[in-house]
């Protein structure tokens, strides 16, 4: 209903101003481009997402992650948690420092409970846990960006075996901020579009590119979405999309610890971690113009 109105009230003042009204239709979504891929791993667990640094890259599967020699390929260590452990459902992972923060659920379990678990990257041993308890959703991704931590709180169109309501229903997925203490300090919502294109699903993988701009994936499509914080309100800015070819959603990961950038994912059917080149620097975030202001004899009435 608030976007209705929106429009309504959109519509009227541009008639006011004897200007025309764009039909839906007309509204043209952002720019496509093409990622190129550039190299590919055999990666055994490839099931959820990857994390990455300059010597290493490490799969994330439900219950393990697995660390891979970037030069090689080769696995080199694996932490493993048992079936009947507190570890279920890990969705992806960052690097920081010498730590491996991964996003864990209880999917697709209820009620939605989340932590952040923390690893030894030379290790691989379990170092840390943060609980989130019931929260916004499902913790699929986190990401360390400009003195902050970045998540994504997923939900679902999909009814579980057994239940017989939604998981939390696609449109309630949410991006948050959060402070050193995994507090979240602001909240946005993804574009309708895009929450389409992940129904029944939600959003699965996030990282924040050299772009300075966040790029959001799937559960299933190959494509990423380049989002920037909007100048108001509480949806994200979705700017480009980023043909993925040959990805199947899941985590994404960049690599920004070189000086030149790549994106890593998985894919799943393969058993593959797969590394490709796009073309950040040709992507542009338009010009804000949805608002001015009006003077003495120009008031909008």
């Amino acid at each position: 209903m608030r976007t209705k109105i929106t429009a309504a009230v959109a519509g009227a003042a541009l008639l006011t101003l004897g200007l025309s009204v764009p039909s839906a239709a007309a509204v043209a979504e952002p720019p496509v481009y093409q990622a190129t891929l550039v190299r590919t791993y055999d990666a055994f667990d490839a099931n959820q997402g990857v994390a990455v640094d300059k010597k290493y890259f490490y799969v994330v599967d439900n219950r393990s992650v697995t660390k891979h020699d970037r030069a090689s390929g080769e696995p080199l260590l694996q932490f493993v948690s048992d079936s009947g452990g507190p570890i279920i459902h890990m969705d992806s992972g960052v690097v920081a420092g010498d730590k491996i923060y991964s996003a864990h659920s209880n999917y697709d379990d209820s009620p939605m409970t989340s932590s952040i678990e923390v690893y030894d990257t030379r290790t691989m041993r379990h170092v840390a846990t943060h609980s989130l308890g019931i929260d916004r959703g499902s913790l699929t991704w986190l990401d360390r960006h400009d003195g902050a931590w970045w998540a994504g709180f997923a939900n679902y169109d999909v009814v579980p075996d057994g239940q017989t309501s939604p998981y939390g229903e696609t449109y309630n997925t949410q991006v948050v901020k959060m402070d050193d203490h995994f507090r979240v300090i602001e909240a946005w919502t993804i574009p309708k579009a895009i929450l389409d294109r992940f129904k029944p699903m939600s959003n699965s993988g996030g990282s924040w590119g050299p772009d300075g701009r966040l790029w959001l994936t799937g559960h299933d499509l190959g494509e990423a979405y380049v989002m920037t914080l909007p100048a108001a309100g509480a949806e994200l800015n979705w700017v480009a999309t980023v043909e993925l070819p040959g990805v199947e959603g899941q985590g994404i990961a960049w690599d920004r610890s070189g000086p030149r950038p790549t994106l890593w994912t998985i894919k799943r059917s393969t058993k593959q971690a797969l590394v490709f080149s796009v073309p950040f620097a040709s992507i542009k975030t338009p010009a804000n113009t949805a608002w001015h202001v009006n003077g003495p004899g120009g008031f909008q009435k």
